[in-house]
Order: structure tokens, then C-alpha cells, then sequence
């Protein structure tokens, strides 16, 4: 009879895949990702992966035998004075402890590594020749930027572009400038709200500039300049959750790994 040997992985071993692959100085100096909550030395029993960390979030891992969630955004941004269950960060700090449940978070550190969400978001539209655009940094022997910029292998008219990017993200809605005149090659992007990287775009020669969020007042000025398209912050970054997963696959195989079917996105098009 041949024997079966079932090695156990600890939840730090997952953390610290995760973080190999975008180290934690590639973060922006406003964030707050990695560990969470809780401890690392327990056995990983499933891990969920989502965008956001919510109640339903917790309630979802609990439900499926999950004691690890791995998260985009963190749960804990800002300073908590306190814990007394007064809003949903706070309600959810509380289940989780309660419930065991450790929770991770890889923010702008995923978003600036090579590979990292910017690259997915890159990899979904079909663009090729990748590189970094923005600030460049490298830390850990991996290269990170606050952008990424590629090109369609044919180009394509900017009606034909917006149409893409609808059915590529699930998006009810792009914002866009004026559609612009001439075809569409060369593309720069920047998941998350990265308006910050306009300007840069347009000095890059790029035809689009794709983000997830930009204020009104930043769309001016650019018709027939750059194709501004707009989808969504929660859009622009869903995908995220298929970069842990492979993540954790390769370096950490044996671990239970479960897509979130909660969508946190709080914006709702009526």
C-alpha cells in the first residue's frame, strides 16, 4: 500500500510567499499592508482570497473553513484608538479575532511589483512590451513601478477600445474624455486611483491612459491628446485575487485556495 504524506503549511509561510514576491518596502509610504491580524504559526486550513476585508468577508471564511484571509486593500488603513464595534472595521476586527481568523493584506506593494496587479490589469487588456512608467524602485532584488505601459499587438479605434474595456472589467460605465481621433496602440495604466500618472502618460506618447478613479477637474485639457478611460477602482484591481492565488499555488502548494464570491464593491450604478 503506498503511503500518502500530507505536509502542513503555516500561515507565516503563506505570508511570507506573498511578501517575496512584492516585499513590503515596495509600499507606498501612506500604507499599511502585511499582517493584519492575528497570529502566524497555526496551520493554514484555507485561505480566501478578496479585495476588500469586510463582516461578510469574515462571515464568508468562516463558512468555508477558511482561518486565513488574504486581502487587496487592508482592513486596518488608519490608526484605531479604539475597538468598541462602533463601524465596520471595527465590527470586523472583532469577528475575526473572535473567529481565529488571521488576515493579511498586500496593497500598493502588489500594486507596484512586476507581476503585480498593474501587470494583470495589463495581461486582461492584451498589451504586450510591457515596462514601468512613474517612480521606479527596486527592493529585494524585484523591480517595482507606480505604472505600467504596453502595446496592442494591432491597433484599434477608441470606440472599439472603450468597448473592450467594458467587457473585459464588467464595467456598466467608463468615464472617458472626448474619443479620440486616431487609433489606439500604446497604452499606459495604473490600477486603483492613479490620476497622479496622467500627465507622465501623455509624456510617454501614449494613446490611453486607464485608471480606476480621477476627478472631474483632472479631465480637462486633454481632448484629443490621450484617451482617458475611467472604470472603477473596484474594477481596475478585481483580478487581484487570481495573482495571490497563483502566488500561493506555486510556493505554497497544498493550500486551499478559495476566490471570495462576496462582492465588496460599495459603488452601485442605478
Amino acid at each position: 500500500m503506498q503511503s500518502r504524506f500530507i505536509f502542513s503549511v503555516k500561515i507565516i509561510e503563506v505570508v511570507n510567499a506573498l511578501e517575496r514576491f512584492a516585499p513590503l518596502p515596495l509600499q507606498e509610504d501612506f500604507d499599511n499592508a502585511g499582517l493584519q491580524i492575528g497570529l502566524t504559526e497555526a496551520e493554514v486550513s484555507g485561505a480566501l482570497l478578496c479585495l476588500d476585508v469586510t463582516e461578510q468577508i469574515v462571515d464568508e471564511a468562516i463558512r468555508r473553513g477558511c482561518n486565513l484571509i488574504i486581502s487587496h486593500h487592508p482592513l486596518i488603513f488608519h490608526k484605531l484608538s479604539r475597538i468598541s464595534g462602533e463601524d465596520y472595521v471595527q465590527r470586523t476586527v472583532m469577528k475575526a479575532i473572535r473567529a481565529d481568523i488571521t488576515i493579511a493584506s498586500m496593497h500598493t506593494n502588489m500594486d507596484s511589483a512586476q507581476g503585480g496587479v498593474n501587470y494583470k490589469i495589463a495581461e486582461k487588456m492584451g498589451l504586450h512590451e510591457l515596462s514601468f512608467f512613474g517612480s521606479l524602485k527596486t527592493v529585494e532584488n524585484v523591480d517595482g513601478g507606480e505604472g505600467v505601459i504596453g502595446s496592442f499587438s494591432e491597433p484599434m479605434a477608441a470606440d472599439d477600445f472603450i468597448l473592450m474595456l467594458k467587457k473585459t472589467f464588467d464595467v456598466e460605465c467608463v468615464q472617458a474624455n472626448q474619443l479620440i481621433r486616431r487609433e489606439i496602440k500604446k497604452v499606459a495604466l495604473c490600477g486603483g486611483a492613479g490620476s497622479f500618472l496622467l500627465q507622465e502618460a501623455i509624456e510617454k506618447g501614449a494613446d490611453a491612459f486607464v485608471t480606476g478613479e480621477m476627478h472631474y477637474h483632472e479631465f480637462f485639457g486633454h481632448d484629443q491628446e490621450i484617451q482617458i478611460a475611467v472604470i472603477g477602482h473596484y474594477q481596475s484591481e478585481q483580478f487581484t485575487n487570481e495573482i495571490f492565488k497563483s502566488i500561493i499555488e506555486e510556493k505554497c502548494p497544498g493550500v486551499r485556495c478559495c476566490l471570495t464570491e462576496v462582492c465588496t464593491n460599495p459603488i452601485i450604478y442605478l
